[in-house]
């Protein structure tokens, strides 16, 4: 069992409720002068009530006893320095990190970005596109020259000229000049974020205005749209044909594939057939089954076309040729497009990792930018652009030895946060790569400070998020406080009942009385279902027949007919049928559904157990002892003062 769960579980069940049920205020107790308040109590109270099992814990006195005990060994753990540890302190900070993911996003987006993409999954776009190239970086004129070719190409086709044709002769895509710019069906997730957006708001027939993405300006004509076929998953036998030209080579592919696709009419295993005869390496040895793939995933349309055309599994296609070869495409399974509530979480992962994220962070950062103020020192920014200044273009720019600009405010955040000017530079050092190109230097470092701005108010808001948000506050404090129990409970009592040999020893000694054997024997254990089997097996053992020899006797691969287990056992034990022991060869025993014989060796009376044999249950008894006693030892290192005017209000509330 995991212990630091079962310890550190109570802290972790949150609820509205909770929350919604805070009392004024007060002092309910201290700690060598340190207060604890009647809102945490009933707060903690209210969310466990329910979790525990004993009625005496409920009783609001015996629960103040537990709730002083458990700060008390808070108090302890804090006096002993435990929360100093750095593997205290990197749990901590990874559970926070885990804990802060929904507060440093904003949800609201992300859920609208996930509707949209469900939305869109729905459907399948067929689109040709044209490229022109421009670097994200790239000079407003370089920038603007690029959108004016697309215009430029974009009214051609709007003339009429041939959109393929326009591509093989316009776009800066290096597939163009095969594909003609078509890139088949695709769905959401398959291009990115802007393409995907031109492709899914442009009318069926038309072509989109410039879009701009990462790779430069696209024209979009959309050729077709189509529901979601869903995923498919088929297996194929596929003969290769020959790279260059060879009309013999190619006439014995067709002819190959035309006898397999015969011997699968007779009745041969698509499997076997594709073992033995298809060229697919890859699939071949799992019967020709290929991963389950949708719409857009293959390099050839043709095969995708065939494999989503068959009707039920077990179909399968007549030979088909593709640019790789002959196939033959057998139905395995089709999986219809998933429900809403089985992608959401699938989908979230995949906006965080494509272009949608950026559109997230935005608008974080826009709310944060009218959170919190933002206040620049523009003499400062002055030094740190002299100091940029010697950055030569082309090259990487090198952190300046201006000491005394480095120890200068450049930005307050909320009145409270000062950023130095080195800290911006070192930002400036680590993300140039990212505004590489930007010129002139004054407009390259304006980037950076926005960027920079941005994530240093990130992390502002993620440190105060104890104060922003009181609950997640609450949250921390008890896994805080539940960590350095776990870890005090380790060190003081867990490890203490296995290395303090003398304690244990001593405790044993003083609870002998608990640890007593009943009657037992030494015996082996003959069962069955068939009595006549048992019977065989008590004749062998009157022969003197061992375990080995008798198993071998009776028991079959294909069949188990006799089970023996051998030991030392409780005479009450489940492990042995219920009868009177004697030393010697039992008779036949019935129990239930089940014959048994039993070999008696020893008969072993009742006694004390040995301090090895209860090992296991006294260290687990002296932990116990070892807490109980405690507690009580803490009451007389601490001070504890309890309010009793303030408790008993609080016993009334809880009461109404």
């Amino acid at each position: 069992m995991n212990f630091k769960k079962v310890l550190l579980g109570l802290s972790l069940f949150v609820t509205v409720a909770s929350f919604a049920q805070q009392a004024k205020k007060e002092v309910l107790f201290t700690i060598n002068g340190t207060p604890y308040h009647t809102d945490e109590f009933i707060r903690v109270y209210n969310k466990n009530l329910d979790l525990v099992k004993d009625d005496s814990q409920k009783d609001l006195n015996n629960y103040l006893e537990l709730f002083i005990g458990y700060k008390l060994k808070v108090n302890k753990a804090n006096k002993l320095g435990l929360q100093n540890s750095k593997k205290y302190q990197n749990e901590l900070k990874s559970y926070r990190n885990q804990l802060s993911r929904n507060y440093l996003t904003d949800t609201k987006v992300t859920k609208e970005l996930i509707e949209e993409a469900y939305n869109r999954s729905k459907k399948e776009i067929k689109a040709s596109h044209i490229l022109f190239m421009v670097d994200e970086n790239a000079s407003p004129a370089d920038t603007l020259k690029a959108y004016n070719k697309a215009l430029d190409v974009r009214k051609k086709a709007l003339a009429g000229e041939d959109f393929g044709k326009l591509a093989e002769q316009y776009s800066e895509d290096p597939s163009a000049k095969e594909n003609k710019g078509d890139l088949g069906y695709f769905s959401v997730f398959r291009m990115v974020y802007p393409f995907e957006t031109g492709a899914y708001n442009t009318p069926k027939g038309q072509v989109s205005k410039p879009v701009r993405s990462r790779f430069g300006y696209h024209l979009i004509k959309v050729n077709d749209v189509r529901d979601n076929r869903g995923d498919v998953t088929v297996a194929h036998i596929m003969i290769l044909t020959p790279r260059q030209e060879d009309a013999a080579a190619e006439a014995k592919s067709k002819q190959t594939i035309e006898e397999i696709y015969q011997k699968l009419k007779q009745g041969e295993s698509f499997e076997a057939l594709a073992k033995q005869f298809s060229q697919d390496k890859t699939s071949a040895p799992a019967g020709g089954v290929l991963n389950r793939f949708s719409s857009g995933e293959l390099s050839s349309i043709s095969f995708e076309d065939k494999a989503f055309s068959l009707g039920k599994p077990g179909d399968y296609s007549e030979p088909f040729k593709t640019e790789f070869g002959w196939h033959i495409v057998k139905l395995i399974e089709k999986h219809p497009a998933k429900p809403f509530a089985d992608v959401e979480a699938d989908f979230e992962n995949r906006i965080r990792r494509d272009d949608r994220s950026k559109l997230i962070a935005d608008s974080m950062n826009e709310k944060l930018r009218k959170k919190y103020t933002v206040v620049k020192d523009q003499k400062v920014y002055a030094k740190v652009l002299k100091a940029i200044g010697t950055k030569e273009n082309g090259k990487s720019w090198e952190l300046s030895k201006d000491t005394d600009t480095y120890t200068q405010t450049l930005v307050t955040l909320n009145k409270d946060r000062k950023l130095t000017a080195e800290s911006f530079m070192r930002y400036v050092f680590a993300n140039q790569k990212s505004a590489a190109g930007i010129t002139p230097v004054s407009k390259f470092a304006d980037v950076l400070y926005e960027e920079y701005v941005n994530e240093q108010l990130n992390i502002y808001y993620n440190d105060n998020l104890e104060n922003e948000f009181p609950e997640f506050g609450m949250v921390m404090e008890e896994y805080r406080d539940g960590l350095l129990l776990f870890d005090l409970m380790e060190k003081e009592i867990w490890e203490k009942a296995k290395t303090d040999t003398l304690g244990l020893e001593s405790f044993y000694n003083s609870h002998k009385a608990n640890y007593q054997w009943k009657e037992r024997v030494e015996a082996e254990v003959y069962s069955s279902t068939n009595e006549d089997v048992i019977k065989k097996t008590r004749k062998y053992l009157k022969k003197g027949k061992d375990a080995e020899y008798i198993k071998k006797e009776l028991n079959t691969e294909a069949q188990v007919n006799v089970m023996e287990k051998a030991g030392t056992f409780e005479t009450d034990s489940d492990a042995l049928p219920k009868a009177k022991y004697t030393e010697g060869i039992s008779d036949i025993i019935k129990d239930g559904n089940y014959y048994y014989v039993v070999k008696t060796t020893k008969l072993l009376p009742a006694g004390t157990k040995t301090l090895d044999e209860a090992r296991g249950r006294v260290v687990n008894d002296y932990q116990q002892y070892l807490e109980s006693t405690w507690v009580y030892d803490l009451r007389k290192e601490f001070t504890v003062e309890v309010n009793k005017d303030v408790f008993e209000r609080v016993k009334k509330e809880l009461k109404q």
